[in-house]
């Protein structure tokens, strides 16, 4: 899922975009207004995090552009603004929730699921035997639930979601691992290794690799 957070604060900023990319959200960060509204219009997204008080434009004039545009994307806003009054106005700019600062990861972390179900309800991936059940983090061989890390688990996700299609290094490091492609790609290797332990399965079984490029997966 991608995630694009507008906020200015710095520490609220690294704070948030570590948190979610730690539960396998795909982030993009802007700190001030009319950067995160170009990514807005550029980019889709599936849930938009925006603080009220930003640079240049506020979180209420970004998300009455993005309304504007007939962008449908779920916003969130962020702010320490909490009168009935200042709710109400948010509400009536496009904004789908409002949490208040300071606020809990936990509870954001919430209120994002709220605002992702309808796009998360029955995603689950069938190859073969195995399945993946993107909304309870589970994967089954055979019936039976095989433990993975949620990197492990990310990976096979994004391996799964474009199956028959050549996953290159590049890809799945930025994909996955959110860093360019200048980072030690080898990697991709050791957790490809660990998923096929995990799911018992050959090198010419599912995961299929492509020398020199990345890896497929194929349903057998």
């Amino acid at each position: 899922m991608k995630v694009l957070i507008v906020e200015d604060e710095p520490g609220i900023l690294n704070f948030l975009s570590q948190g979610l990319r730690e539960e396998s959200y795909e982030v993009t960060a802007a700190s001030n207004g009319i950067v995160g509204l170009e990514y807005a219009l550029s980019t889709t997204y599936d849930i938009i995090i925006l603080d009220w008080m930003l640079p240049n434009m506020s979180g209420i004039e970004i998300c009455k552009k993005i309304r504007a545009e007939h962008i449908a994307t779920p916003v969130l806003f962020l702010t320490a603004k909490d009168t009935l009054q200042d709710t109400i106005l948010g509400l009536q700019s496009g904004a789908n929730d409002y949490i208040k600062k300071p606020f809990h990861f936990e509870e954001l972390l919430e209120r994002i699921k709220v605002q992702l179900r309808p796009k998360l309800e029955h995603l689950e991936y069938i190859i073969g035997d195995i399945k993946l059940d993107t909304t309870s983090y589970q994967v089954f061989k055979n019936n039976e639930e095989i433990s993975l890390t949620r990197k492990e688990f990310s990976l096979l996700e994004y391996l799964i979601k474009n199956k028959g299609k050549v996953c290159t290094r590049t890809n799945i490091l930025d994909h996955v691992w959110d860093i360019n492609f200048n980072y030690d790609s080898g990697v991709i290797d050791v957790f490809i290794n660990a998923l096929r332990k995990k799911l018992n399965i050959s090198n010419s079984e599912y995961i299929h690799t492509i020398r020199g490029v990345g890896y497929m997966i194929k349903d057998e």
